[in-house]
């Protein structure tokens, strides 16, 4: 395929199946790496020797299936689903539609139908899973499980931290770690962009279910097998570096984090009481010199030697993907309201894809990035990459007045 753009996703996949190929990765940890099943991993693999980079990039992408079913369809079934025939299972509502109100679907199509609605069969049932004792990955930087760990890191000498912590599932080492006053998201960003600065990007990370990874609205989602699913802040952030996100449906899963921590709040706050910190400040400063001798102690070889980090592109800006964005119209007078706060956007520079200077926003949907460092902000016009400064606007205060302003108190005497 001529001119083929991959996107970060894509990309990921492509140095999977590299090293695929190269007999570097066996097909399970592929799999794993991949999010996707072991089946379909032989699939993308058989089209990439056949292909090429191009099998990567689907084929059908924005074309409607000649066998979708018809919209009104849709619309009647779920509507069925939920009046008249409310309460049947799957099974049994495709059959009754099919002999009461003639229409005929398989049961395949009735249950994918009613799943995007949120409508899920009354009698489902978890078949029961045979779980056993994951290998280590191969190579360095294929998969980082994080954790956040809530404790008295400064004892009585100070307030109660939270360690951001990231582990190395090939080797057990700590790439980075870093102190919050909570589990935020603000903190994990930051947590991942100091490991890209240093190492590069990852191939998986593997987290708990907690709101920051997935949002309860998420998981019902999920779980319901709807449809369209808005990923969090941190979801849509490694969707666009193209990093795979793999849920922890337990604390065991994740076990090598959580024994990491267990060691923290051993050895760390002893190094914290030795080093007398009593700040946030402070310990970060204790916990950077503290990583590296936790690395030395506790880091085991890898199976395989090098490094799996994914160098970034260089025109990739990482701060640009590592911060809060959401959509926010633009007013009259050029600002966007933006958590009980005004922002004012100023006019762009002159540029070949920038508006006339003085140009105004209002109408127009913008984009509003909020960055890990508190207080910076900027917008980003639609179809135009040029990030635009903008700044707090002043809170307006308004006086109140009386309901009846005629009506005046002398004492306890109303006049």
């Amino acid at each position: 395929m001529k001119g083929l753009t991959l996107t970060q996703r894509e990309q990921t996949r492509l140095q999977v199946l590299n090293r695929l190929v190269g007999q570097q990765l066996t097909p399970v940890e592929a799999t794993t790496i991949l999010g996707v099943s072991e089946r379909h991993t032989w699939r993308m693999l058989a089209a990439y020797r056949k292909e090429g980079a191009a099998a990567l990039a689907h084929g059908n992408r924005g074309r409607r299936p000649l066998n979708a079913v018809a919209e009104e369809t849709r619309e009647r079934v779920v509507a069925l689903a939920r009046t008249r025939y409310a309460g049947l299972n799957h099974t049994h509502l495709t059959e009754m539609i099919g002999e009461m109100e003639g229409v005929v679907l398989s049961r395949a199509s009735v249950r994918s139908i009613l799943m995007r609605a949120g409508l899920p069969s009354p009698r489902y049932r978890r078949p029961p899973r045979h779980r056993h004792r994951r290998q280590r990955m191969a190579q360095e930087g294929m998969l980082l499980q994080l954790d956040g760990s809530y404790h008295a890191w400064l004892e009585d000498r100070g307030p109660w931290l939270t360690l951001l912590l990231a582990v190395d599932d090939a080797t057990g080492t700590a790439p980075n770690g870093v102190f919050r006053e909570q589990e935020d998201t603000h903190g994990y960003f930051m947590l991942l962009q100091a490991i890209i600065s240093r190492h590069g990007i990852p191939l998986g990370v593997y987290t708990d279910r907690y709101s920051v990874f997935q949002s309860p609205d998420q998981r019902r989602k999920v779980g319901s097998g709807s449809g369209a699913i808005v990923p969090t802040q941190w979801g849509r952030a490694l969707r666009e570096l193209g990093v795979t996100q793999i849920f922890a449906h337990s604390p065991e899963a994740k076990g090598r984090v959580e024994r990491a921590n267990g060691t923290f709040q051993d050895r760390l706050v002893s190094e914290l009481r030795l080093a007398g910190a009593s700040t946030l400040a402070e310990a970060n400063d204790v916990l950077n010199d503290f990583l590296p001798c936790f690395d030395a102690r506790f880091a085991v070889p890898a199976s395989q030697a090098g490094s799996a980090y994914r160098i970034p592109d260089a025109g990739l800006e990482i701060g640009g993907v590592l911060c809060h964005k959401e959509q926010r119209r633009v007013a009259k007078d050029n600002t966007v309201q933006y958590h009980g706060r005004t922002l004012q956007l100023f006019p762009t520079q002159t540029g070949p894809a920038t508006p006339e200077p003085g140009s105004k926003y209002r109408s127009v949907w913008t984009g509003v990035s909020s960055y890990p460092i508190e207080g910076q902000f900027s917008h980003r016009r639609r179809h135009l990459p040029l990030l635009l400064p903008c700044e707090f606007r002043p809170t307006r205060y308004h006086r109140s007045y009386p309901k009846n302003r005629n009506r005046v108190r002398r004492g306890n005497q109303i006049l």
